[in-house]
C-alpha cells in the first residue's frame, strides 16, 4: 500500500519549510546586512552615509522641503527590524494556533518588500548600477511572487485540507 500524505501533513511540512527559509534569511540579515541593504528604498532611510549622493539627492527632490517624511530609521535599522520580523514569523508559522495569522502577516510582509525590490532594480539599471546588481535584482524581484503565493497558501485551516 503506497504512503498517502494527508493535507494536514503537507501543510505542516510546507509551513516548516517556509519557517526554515525565513529563519535562514533572518540570520543572514545579521551576518550579511549589506545583501539586504540594497533593497531598502532610499526614501525610507534617514541620512545614510552608505547611500550614493545621487540617490540621496534624487530621493530628497521627491518631497517638499527636501526632507524624507517616511525616513524613520537608518538603512541598518530597517535591515535589523526586517530580520527580527522574519525570525518572529518563522516561529509563528511553526505554531498551529498562530499559523493562519502569521501566514497572512508574512504575505503582507513579502508584498511590502516588493517596493524595495522594485526600487533596487530601478537603481541597478541607473547610472550607478553595475552588471552584477542588474543580474541579482532581476532575479530577486520575480522570486517575490512565488513567496507571496506560498505564504498565502499557508493560511488554509486544517478543515480545508481534509480529504
Amino acid at each position: 500500500m503506497p504512503f498517502r500524505w494527508s493535507g494536514r501533513a503537507v501543510q505542516t511540512i510546507s509551513a516548516a519549510a517556509m519557517s526554515a527559509l525565513l529563519l535562514t534569511s533572518a540570520m543572514k540579515h545579521f551576518r550579511e546586512p549589506r545583501f539586504f541593504a540594497q533593497v531598502v528604498p532610499d526614501y525610507l532611510c534617514r541620512d545614510d552615509p552608505d547611500a550614493s549622493p545621487d540617490s540621496t539627492r534624487e530621493a530628497s527632490k521627491m518631497h517638499d522641503g527636501g526632507g524624507r517624511p517616511l525616513a524613520v530609521m537608518s538603512r541598518e535599522e530597517w535591515v535589523a527590524v526586517s530580520g527580527l520580523l522574519e525570525a518572529g514569523a518563522a516561529i509563528g508559522l511553526l505554531i498551529p494556533a498562530t499559523r493562519r495569522a502569521t501566514a497572512a502577516a508574512v504575505t503582507a510582509m513579502f508584498t511590502v518588500f516588493l517596493a524595495g525590490h522594485v526600487d533596487a532594480l530601478r537603481r541597478a539599471y541607473g547610472p550607478a548600477g553595475s552588471p552584477a546588481q542588474r543580474k541579482a535584482h532581476s532575479v530577486r524581484l520575480p522570486l517575490q511572487l512565488p513567496l507571496i503565493l506560498w505564504a498565502w497558501s499557508l493560511r488554509a485551516t486544517d478543515a480545508r485540507w481534509r480529504p
